[in-house]
């Protein structure tokens, strides 16, 4: 396995440089940042990243403000206890998009955080809290209690949270490949557990945040 500084050089020699690699880079959320951050938002991130997985994501954007309505903000509570009658109003709501299932994920995601928030103080306050070097046990952890978390809607909707980790992208993922950490796409713990292992390594190496080393795996290929 190639040090980053190696695997940088890679990429910068692909992109014209450095800065073309990491230039407007946007720093991930500190973890007192992302305590603070209100429920209602995590849900309605989950919400909107579960949506736009295997869709057009702009046809999702665009109609965000009718998720917003529709959900009455994200309502932590309300919509835990959604009825019957409005998940039926809710399937043929025009203003979202009516796919049953994913409409049902909002109620049991809400439920989800409600149960880390009866633990925690917050679902915030427990996302900050886990622990760094273990992103990829965050992500198993979304997929294992929440619901259709799993994969890259789990990465993404931690991504776009500010939470600080990897998308494993086909790009990044081609890259782990190369470099002998894995040698396919990572779907097993022991094969998640490898790709933890290897960002913990570069990211003692390097001092580089989780998101800074996705971004370079991923030029690296791509």
């Amino acid at each position: 396995m190639r040090s980053l500084d190696d695997i940088l050089a890679i990429s910068a020699d692909r992109k014209g440089g450095v800065a073309a690699v990491l230039g407007e880079f946007a720093p991930s959320a500190t973890p007192d940042a992302l305590a603070q951050i209100p429920d209602d938002r995590w849900l309605a991130q989950m919400t909107r990243s579960i949506f736009q997985a295997g869709f057009n994501w702009k046809v999702v954007d665009n109609m965000w403000p009718g998720f917003e309505e529709a959900f009455h903000g994200f309502d932590i509570g309300r919509c835990a206890m959604m009825s019957e009658d409005w998940f039926d109003e809710l399937c043929a709501n025009k203003a979202i998009v009516r796919f049953p299932q994913k409409i049902r994920s909002v109620q049991q995601n809400a439920v989800f955080i409600q149960e880390q928030a009866a633990t925690h103080g917050s679902f915030a306050q427990m996302v900050a809290a886990w622990p760094a070097d273990d992103y990829a046990g965050l992500l198993d952890f979304l997929k294992r209690d929440g619901t259709r978390l799993g994969g890259n809607t789990g990465q993404y909707f931690l991504r776009f949270m500010g939470v600080d980790g990897y998308i494993l992208s086909r790009d990044v993922t081609a890259r782990l490949i190369a470099e002998g950490v894995i040698d396919k796409p990572p779907t097993s713990k022991s094969a998640m557990k490898a790709v933890q292992t290897a960002m913990n390594d570069w990211q003692a190496q390097s001092g580089r945040s989780l998101k800074e080393i996705s971004r370079i795996l991923a030029t690296s290929c791509g």
